[in-house]
């Protein structure tokens, strides 16, 4: 999860936010490679005293600031549609998850099952145990199997919501009347938190996200104490 006074993203823990970060640097080194020019030319235009009349009038100049612009631009989107087309793909998914945004809670409902679903309330500050993240904690967590292809089924009840948790790299409105789908795998075990990211009234900052990853065994231990429960 994130720390104060983090500058970059939070660390992957599923294959499509790898390829994000990876792209990240790429777009960002090229970004820089950019700027240091530019900041080049204009200190050099700026500071020399002396006129170069083949910068003044130059066909091959113009033709590279032409061609090169556009080369770059191919670089970048490439590899950005690439992960674009990567990030829609669901093929075979092992669990399907569908997930309500009320105001100002999440519901889960895990389809595969007969009767398995809960609400996820935050949990009040004043109610927090040591090691707890305020703001962040819920009552039920959404518990998936690690490795293995969740498809998460996002709408909402009542106004625009917003399912994401950056760690996974899963980011996707809750439309009411609208059935949106996503897809994530989980490559370690761990506890990750996201947040609404759509306003949705009043106590917007109040309706978190816990997912956690477990090995498949507990995950059909955790279900089985759920069903028993229910």
């Amino acid at each position: 999860m994130a720390h104060p006074t983090q500058l970059g993203f939070q660390d992957a823990a599923s294959p499509v936010m790898e390829e994000l970060l990876h792209f990240h640097d790429h777009a960002l080194m090229i970004v820089f490679l950019i700027s240091t020019l530019v900041l080049y030319i204009i200190v050099a235009m700026v500071s020399t005293k002396l006129t170069n009349k083949y910068i003044l009038d130059s066909q091959e100049i113009e033709i590279v600031w032409t061609i090169l612009p556009a080369v770059i631009l191919v670089l970048i989107a490439l590899p950005s549609l690439r992960i674009l087309y990567l990030m829609d793909e669901i093929n075979d998914p092992h669990l399907t998850i569908k997930a309500m945004g009320h105001q100002w809670y999440w519901s889960y409902e895990y389809t595969d099952y007969e009767d398995l679903g809960f609400d996820s309330y935050m949990i009040p500050t004043q109610d927090l145990t040591p090691g707890q993240f305020r703001l962040l904690e819920t009552d039920h967590r959404m518990v998936v199997p690690m490795e293995s292809p969740i498809r998460v089924l996002v709408s909402a009840e009542d106004v625009l919501h917003s399912w994401a948790v950056p760690s996974l790299g899963v980011k996707m409105d809750a439309v009411p009347g609208r059935l949106n789908q996503t897809a994530f795998i989980a490559s370690r075990p761990g506890v990750f938190y996201g947040q609404c990211s759509e306003i949705c009234g009043a106590n917007h900052s109040f309706m978190p996200i816990v997912v956690e990853a477990v090995p498949l065994e507990h995950f059909e231990s955790w279900s089985s104490l759920m069903l028993e429960d229910a």
